[in-house]
């Protein structure tokens, strides 16, 4: 039981106590709409189908089947009336059947070629050789970016859903967790934390200011399982004598950034994590999750990943 009178903790950060919260597991917060980074561009001309590459590589996946099946649909249906147009020039097909000519056009870009329908005039043939070359291409098109989507690095860590300020060696200290969701390990790792809040300059200036907060340890050699992240708040750190109220009049954020190499792919990988106001809590700790079994082996509960528990 923490035995530190309350007047010495409020000390401490600077703020009277508040009445202590439990957090809600199932608490989702929306990374990009929820967040204060959700910025309305104005004077910028931007279309994600300028960039459709990039575009391809950051849509979800079912979104990716989605348009693929979309495009490939609507290219066949174009191709089939084009057949039409040409009149009679499918053999085996109904004269006017577009359902026909659809099917033929998928056995054309596929290179299927079954030989129950074949083209029979010059229009045809010639509309077989664009198609097939499209065919060609769209097939390299798609190769080329699912192999893009899942050779592409990516990192499976795990942060908190919360921050929370609590003493450390007597000192108010900003804590937050991380772990490595993969039965591997990520080498060099590096994790940064920035806070960013809206200060005005003494010529009245509006602006958003960025500030790297020093960490009691911000690298690793080999991060495999958890990590605690700790920012000593002293006369040096920019939260020092911040409440919650004055937190959230400036609108400030905190921006964790982590960074290694993936052992079993050799590549560099890299995962992000904000926190708003509302998900910094004082005056709690977070739940330990580390255990032993009677042989001595430790347990890692990630079932409580995410729980804090009042001081």
């Amino acid at each position: 039981m923490d035995k530190t009178p309350r007047s010495l903790r409020a000390a401490l950060f600077g703020q009277s106590l508040l009445p202590m919260r439990r957090v809600n597991r199932k608490k989702r917060f929306d990374i990009v709409s929820n967040r204060r980074f959700d910025v309305v561009r104005k004077g910028m001309s931007h279309s994600y189908w300028s960039d459709p590459y990039h575009l391809l590589l950051m849509l979800d996946w079912p979104q990716f089947f989605g348009l693929t099946a979309i495009f490939y649909i609507t290219t066949n249906a174009l191709f089939a009336l084009l057949y039409l147009a040409g009149g009679d020039c499918i053999k085996s097909a109904r004269p006017g059947s577009f359902l026909d000519a659809f099917f033929f056009s998928i056995q054309t870009m596929a290179t299927i070629g079954y030989g129950a329908m074949y083209p029979q005039t010059d229009y045809a043939n010639l509309l077989v050789a664009i198609e097939s070359l499209v065919g060609l291409l769209g097939v390299a098109m798609a190769t080329g970016l699912m192999f893009a989507r899942f050779s592409r690095p990516t990192a499976r860590v795990l942060f908190s859903r919360v921050a929370v300020i609590t003493p450390h060696n007597g000192l108010p200290t900003l804590m937050l967790r991380v772990a490595n969701e993969r039965r591997n390990q990520i080498l060099e790792a590096q994790i940064g934390l920035s806070l960013l809040r809206d200060e005005v300059t003494t010529e009245g200036l509006s602006i958003r200011r960025f500030y790297d907060l020093k960490l009691l340890r911000s690298q690793t050699r080999t991060f495999a399982l958890s990590w605690i992240v700790m920012h000593v708040i002293d006369e040096d750190s920019p939260l020092y004598g911040a409440t919650p109220e004055s937190l959230e009049e400036v609108q400030t954020d905190i921006v964790v950034t982590l960074t290694g190499i993936d052992e079993t792919v050799s590549q560099t990988v890299h995962a992000r994590h904000y926190y708003i106001t509302d998900e910094i809590l004082w005056n709690m700790r977070f739940v330990d999750i580390f255990s032993k079994k009677p042989d001595g082996r430790r347990v890692l509960d990630f079932n409580r990943f995410h729980d804090v528990m009042p001081l």
